[in-house]
């Protein structure tokens, strides 16, 4: 798990350098960083989508696929999320930390840098190959982006970026840990699948810091295992 452990301390890198930058940043200023923040963030999770859904055909056609399973997946995974609570947990939980440690704006942080750094074929790539070969390159090629887009994002949204650093280790490690189990059911086209579904997530979190949209981005987080139980399903109908 070297290039996880690598990945978290890049993490927490970037948001420490992000927070003493921030210091020195008019307020004025810090709120427009924040909106451009949100543009680039957005354009990223639309890249990522257009990557995941849009293929290029021999002939040079283009070929789009999951679109019907996107939509499938963000409305069961909304409803999933609202009935879980899962955003009213994690900004209670973010809540009691402000109150204990005085960290203000510790939640919006936490959460989107979380969504952030976890969402992505590279997590779950690195994790497996780091798992099955002990090749940690993805990762450390991940950790470097990770510190950029950390530096950027603690500049404006504090230091509650730090702490997704505690996800990314649960997140990836389970998946290192785990993956000669998981190996052979993760197939490009699942990859494709669940990436498709969380970069769909990362435009929400660039939505809400451009446009102050307040979308609950951490209910929509169950909508990423629908596509692994539509997989499971096709699975059984063959068998």
């Amino acid at each position: 798990m070297t290039g996880t452990w690598i990945n978290m301390a890049a993490i927490v890198a970037g948001a420490v350098l992000g927070m003493l930058a921030k210091k020195g940043i008019p307020h004025r200023v810090e709120e427009s960083l924040t909106r451009i923040q949100g543009l680039a963030v957005g354009l990223i999770g639309l890249n990522g989508v257009i990557a995941s859904m849009f293929t290029v055909d021999a002939d040079g056609g283009i070929s789009d696929s999951g679109g019907l399973l996107l939509l499938v997946s963000l409305v069961l995974g909304c409803l999933a999320g609202e009935l879980l609570r899962i955003d009213d947990r994690l900004s209670g939980l973010g809540d009691a930390v402000e109150k204990r440690v005085h960290i203000e704006d510790f939640s919006q942080g936490f959460i989107t840098a979380s969504i952030i750094t976890c969402v992505g074929a590279m997590s779950i790539v690195g994790a497996l190959n780091e798992g099955l070969t002990g090749n940690n390159e993805v990762l450390l090629v991940k950790s470097t982006l990770d510190f950029v887009t950390c530096l950027v994002l603690a500049s404006s949204l504090g230091i509650g970026v730090a702490f997704a650093a505690v996800p990314t280790l649960i997140y990836q490690g389970a998946i290192t840990l785990c993956a000669g189990f998981l190996a052979p059911y993760i197939s490009d086209d699942l990859l494709n699948m669940i990436c498709m579904v969380g970069y769909a997530i990362v435009i929400c979190i660039g939505l809400n810091l451009l446009m102050n949209a307040k979308i609950k981005t951490a209910n929509l987080l169950p909508a990423m295992i629908v596509p692994v139980l539509n997989n499971l399903l096709n699975m059984l109908k063959i068998l």
